[in-house]
C-alpha cells in the first residue's frame, strides 16, 4: 500500500531525537565486534532509525556516519591486521556501508507510509550484507548477523536463509517498531504492525527451539582428536625467520638448523597423533600451519603421516606449511588428508588468506573444496578465513559434507569471535565441524551450531581436543536454494526505492 506522507515525527523534535543519538552511540559500541551484546544489536538500530528519520539530512547524516564508522572502529579494534591509517579507511569504508540502509530507509519512509515501508531497512540491509560478504577481501566480516552468536534457536534460521536473515530481522524490528511509534496516537492502525512482527519473531525462534529439541543429530558418532601446534621454536633467530617468511636465501647452517627445528615440531605432532590413534581416535588433525617444511622436504615429511595414518587405521588431517624457497609467495598453506591406507586422499591449499602480512606471502589455493566417501561420513577441509565467505562454504552443502575439518590460527583479539563465526557456516550448510585453532577456541559443533566439545588454548597447557562428532550432516534448505533470500531482499529493496521515486517527499 503507498500512501502520503503522515508518520508522526515529534519524538524527533529537537533535544529528543539528539537523545535518540546518544543512545544510538552507546549502543552501537557494543552491538558487534569483539565486545557485542546480542540486545545492544536490537536496540541500536531502533534509535538509529528515530534518529535518521527525524533529523535534517545535513546535520543527521553526517553524524550518523561519524556514529557508525566510530563504533566499527571500537568493535574491530586489534581484530584487522592493518596499519592505524589503513584501519581508519577499513572504519570509514565500514561506516559509509553501515548507513546506507538507514538512508534508504530514510528516503522510502518519507514517501511510502504503508506498512511495505517497513520492508525498506531490512530489506536493504539484508541485501548489502549480502553483497559486502560477495564481494569484500574481509568476507561476512562486520556482519550484524554476527552479533547474535550467542541466541542458537535464532540461528537456526540460518538453515533456511543463510546469516542474512538476522541481518534482516534486525532491521525488521526496528522499522517496525518505528512505524508503530509513529501510529501510536492510531493504535488500531498500529496493533496490526506489532503483532505481524510478534507473529513472524515467535515463529522464528519456537522454530529454532523446535529444531534444536525435536531433531537433533542421532547418528553414529565418531572419535576426532585435533590438536595445536606444540610450544616449541622454529627458526633460531628472528632474522633467519624473516628471511624464510620473505622468500630469502639462508646459508647451508642455517638451513640445517631450521630443518632440525621442524623436524622436532613434526615429531611432537605425529607422536600426539599416535597417541590419540590408539586412545580410540579415527580421524586426527591438525591446526592450522602445525607443522613447517621446505617444500623440497616435503614428499619425506608427506612419507611419515602416511606410515603413521597406515599403521593406526586412521584419517590423518595434516596441516602445515609448505616453504618454496626463492618464491615471489613462499607459502603454500595446506592441509592434506590421509586416509588408513596410507593414501592422500585429498589435498587443500587456503584459498582466502588473510589481507596484509599473510596475503603477501602466500600462494592461494584454487578454493575448490574436496570429499572423501569414509564409514564415518563424507569428509571435507578448509583452512581459517575460508570459513568467512559463505560463498566459497556453498560448496560443502552442494557436496553433502558430513564433516568439515578446519585447521585454524587465530590471536588474542578475535578469539572467541572467530569461532563462533565459523559455527554460522555448519548450520547454513549443514555439517558437522572441528575447527583446531593455534592461539585460541577450538571446538566440535554439530550441524545446528551446538558445541560438543571445547578447548581454549590460553586455559590449558593441553592442546588436544577430542570430541564425539555426528558423522552425518543434514540438507539444509539454504544449501539447496542458495541465496535466492538475499537476491529477494535486494529485489525488493530496489521496488521499494522506485515506488518512492515515484513520488514527492
Amino acid at each position: 500500500m503507498i500512501e502520503g506522507k503522515s508518520r508522526d515525527v515529534s519524538i524527533g523534535a529537537g533535544a529528543a531525537s539528539w537523545l535518540c543519538y546518544a543512545a544510538a552511540v552507546a549502543l552501537l559500541l557494543f552491538a558487534n565486534g569483539r565486545w557485542a551484546l546480542g540486545l545492544a544489536a536490537w536496540l541500536a538500530p531502533i534509535v538509529l532509525v528515530r534518529f535518521v528519520r527525524t533529523r535534517p539530512a545535513r546535520a543527521g547524516v553526517p553524524a550518523a556516519y561519524a556514529a557508525l564508522s566510530l563504533a566499527w572502529a571500537f568493535q574491530f579494534r586489534g581484530m584487522v591486521p592493518l596499519p592505524p591509517l589503513g584501519y581508519v579507511a577499513l572504519a570509514l569504508g565500514f561506516g559509509a556501508i553501515g548507513l546506507l540502509p538507514f538512508l534508504i530507509d530514510r528516503f522510502v519512509t518519507a514517501r511510502i507510509a504503508g506498512f511495505a515501508s517497513t520492508l525498506a531497512l531490512p530489506s536493504a540491509w539484508a541485501a548489502i550484507d549480502f553483497l559486502v560478504a560477495r564481494w569484500s577481501p574481509y568476507g561476512s566480516w562486520g556482519s550484524p548477523a554476527y552479533s547474535q552468536r550467542e541466541n542458537l534457536a535464532l540461528l537456526q534460521l540460518l538453515s533456511l536463509t543463510g546469516m542474512f536473515g538476522v541481518t534482516f530481522m534486525l532491521g525488521w524490528t526496528a522499522a517496525v517498531l518505528n512505524w508503530v511509534w509513529e501510529r501510536r496516537r492510531r493504535w488500531p492502525q498500529a496493533r496490526g504492525g506489532a503483532l505481524a512482527l510478534a507473529a513472524v519473531f515467535a515463529a522464528v525462534v519456537l522454530g529454532g527451539e523446535a529444531r534444536l529439541r525435536l531433531f537433533p543429530p542421532t547418528a553414529p558418532t565418531v572419535r576426532v582428536a585435533s590438536l595445536s601446534a606444540p610450544d616449541l621454536e622454529l627458526f633460531p633467530s628472528a632474522d633467519v625467520a624473516r628471511r624464510v617468511r620473505s622468500g630469502e636465501g639462508l646459508t647451508d647452517a642455517e638451513t640445517a638448523a631450521v630443518r632440525n627445528l621442524a623436524r622436532a615440531i613434526a615429531d611432537n605432532l605425529l607422536q600426539r597423533s599416535e597417541r590419540e590413534a590408539r586412545a580410540g581416535a579415527r580421524v586426527v588433525v591438525w591446526a592450522e600451519t602445525s607443522g613447517f617444511v621446505f617444500k623440497e622436504d616435503e614428499p619425506a615429511f608427506l612419507a611419515r603421516g602416511r606410515d603413521l595414518a597406515r599403521a593406526e587405521g586412521i584419517y590423518l588431517g595434516m596441516a602445515y606449511a609448505a616453504w618454496r624457497r626463492g618464491a615471489a609467495r613462499p607459502l603454500e598453506n595446506t592441509l592434506i588428508l590421509i586416509d588408513p591406507r596410507g593414501e592422500v586422499s585429498w589435498r587443500f591449499l587456503k584459498a582466502v588468506p588473510v589481507p596484509g602480512p599473510e596475503a603477501a606471502v602466500s600462494a592461494p589455493g584454487n578454493g575448490r573444496l574436496k570429499v572423501v566417501a569414509t564409514p564415518f561420513g563424507r569428509l571435507s577441509g578448509v583452512v581459517c578465513f575460508d570459513m568467512d565467505f559463505p560463498r566459497l562454504l556453498a560448496q560443502a552443502g552442494g557436496l553433502g559434507v558430513d564433516i568439515l575439518l578446519v585447521p585454524s590460527g587465530d590471536w588474542r583479539a578475535i578469539d572467541p569471535f572467530h569461532t563462533d563465526m565459523a559455527r554460522y557456516r555448519a548450520i547454513e550448510q549443514g555439517f558437522n565441524m572441528v575447527r583446531q585453532v593455534n592461539r585460541g577456541l577450538s571446538v566440535a559443533a554439530d550441524y545446528q551450531g551446538r558445541v560438543v566439545a571445547a578447548m581454549d588454548h590460553f586455559a590449558t597447557e593441553d592442546r588436544d581436543l577430542v570430541a564425539q562428532v555426528p558423522t552425518r550432516g543434514a540438507r539444509t534448505l539454504y544449501s539447496r536454494i542458495g541465496d535466492a533470500f538475499a537476491w529477494a531482499c535486494a529485489a525488493g529493496a530496489l521496488v521499494l526505492i522506485a515506488l518512492a521515486s515515484r513520488r514527492r517527499g
